[in-house]
């Protein structure tokens, strides 16, 4: 019996096998395209264009800079990674991912591991680096939820926690086409990469 396939072929040309993907197969611009054209809330926001995962890790990043400035270009450079793997797998809201059960939370950590040695991180993360990144997660979350996706800000609260005044003023919501949002994140990961290759050599 023929096995099923489980490659994806990249506009790049590249061929990511997600059942072993390797670093050497994973590109910015097909990561920067794919994340750019992924719906959070499975598309259900409001306005004119989907709010990309590509846009929300911008925000993501920056709300993590914002709340950790001490921490060094890898580190938001994992920020604006940490959702990476939806690039081929798509943005599963968590009542989804809860029925599909471990399966997913596997290909999510074999695509992130190759994800970050692409990118010259540790495939595991440091806990304290994890729950910072999660924080601005939740954060930028919160703001989705209560900006675009028709949450009450008593709802957001009771599922994201309710977020420092200061912070949540941070978080502004953009709306915009995917190819501007992509440009937008291959320029930042090609800013945050030069900053880590000075930070390493300086």
């Amino acid at each position: 019996m023929t096995k099923p396939r489980a490659w994806q072929r990249m506009l790049s040309g590249r061929r990511l096998d997600l059942l072993d993907p390797t670093p050497m197969d994973i590109e910015v611009a097909d990561l920067a395209r794919g994340l750019a054209f992924v719906a959070r809330w499975n598309g259900q926001t409001e306005g004119d264009y989907a709010y990309s995962v590509a846009e929300h890790s911008l925000l993501v990043e920056r709300l993590f800079t914002e709340m950790n400035p001490l921490e060094s270009p890898k580190w938001r450079l994992a920020a604006l990674l940490h959702d990476g793997p939806e690039y081929v797998i798509g943005d599963m809201i968590s009542p989804v991912k809860a029925a599909i059960g471990p399966g997913y939370a596997d290909l999510d950590s074999r695509l992130t591991a190759a994800i970050h040695l692409r990118f010259g991180l540790p495939a595991s993360l440091p806990l304290a680096i994890k729950t910072q990144i999660k924080k601005a997660d939740r954060l930028s979350a919160w703001a989705e939820a209560t900006h675009i996706a028709g949450f009450s800000r008593k709802e957001a609260d009771t599922l994201f926690g309710r977020p420092d005044p200061a912070l949540s003023a941070l978080a502004e919501i953009k709306l915009r086409p995917p190819g501007e949002v992509r440009r937008d994140f291959e320029a930042r990961c090609a800013t945050l990469m030069q900053e880590m290759d000075a930070h390493n050599h300086g």
